[in-house]
């Protein structure tokens, strides 16, 4: 099933081109990275399939619906900003996540936080980045939606957590959803993902299956990508 499809999607920033003319099919089932330097059009085509920034022109259909209010429905987004309240604790946070998403699964949250270890005392002002990082994503892996947009979730926090993040990200996706990786960081990343898209200047540059990249470059997702951008 086409779970995102978008078709010649321009978004500027006062003349500034982000997204040139994008085009891009995604079907569920799979994870999919999104891969990118920065200012190559990752977090604005993010923002647009979560239905958070509009001024853009093309067609963008998100399980089915145009981007609003049924689209963000089926939609959990992670953004590469923190969304929560310095002053809460993780289960304050929690708590307000229930009342504002009815489809939000608070066993799954919490049982998500024990997995990550993190502390039910501190408030996130008091947490580091790499502890923030995992609260948002217990969050946003905890409702019942059909497909996830998560913005540079293992940016900025060190090896050993990102590993942590991405094996609880795994063990909180369903196989039959779509995930949307943004990321720079390939290597982090590659074991995990089904489809590699590459951006630059706001176009898709390249675009396949994981394993079917591999073979045809005969090297792996990060060379790849390497590769491509010294072109």
């Amino acid at each position: 099933m086409t779970a995102i499809d978008v078709r010649h999607l321009t978004k500027k920033y006062r003349g500034r081109t982000a997204l040139d003319d994008l085009s891009l099919e995604l079907h569920a089932g799979q994870i999919v990275g999104l891969m990118g330097d920065n200012g190559s059009g990752k977090t604005t085509l993010l923002k647009i399939l979560a239905g958070v920034l509009a001024d853009w022109s093309g067609e963008v259909s998100i399980a089915g619906h145009r981007p609003g209010p049924e689209s963000k429905a089926a939609v959990s987004f992670l953004p590469d900003a923190s969304f929560l309240r310095n002053g809460d604790t993780s289960a304050q946070a929690l708590a307000e996540y229930q009342r504002f998403f009815s489809d939000f699964d608070a066993a799954k949250a919490q049982t998500m936080l024990e997995f990550f270890g993190l502390p039910s005392d501190l408030t996130l002002k008091e947490m580091s980045k790499g502890m923030r990082e995992k609260v948002q994503i217990a969050l946003a892996m905890s409702r019942h939606a059909s497909i996830y947009l998560l913005d540079e979730p293992i940016s900025g926090v060190d090896p050993a957590s990102r590993s942590v993040i991405l094996n609880g990200i795994l063990e909180n996706f369903q196989p039959d959803g779509l995930m949307v990786i943004s990321t720079h960081l390939i290597r982090d990343v590659e074991s995990i993902v089904d489809t590699a898209v590459f951006l630059r200047n706001g176009r898709v540059i390249v675009q396949g299956g994981a394993d079917d990249l591999r073979d045809q470059y005969g090297a792996g997702l990060d060379a790849i990508f390497r590769k491509v951008y010294a072109a």
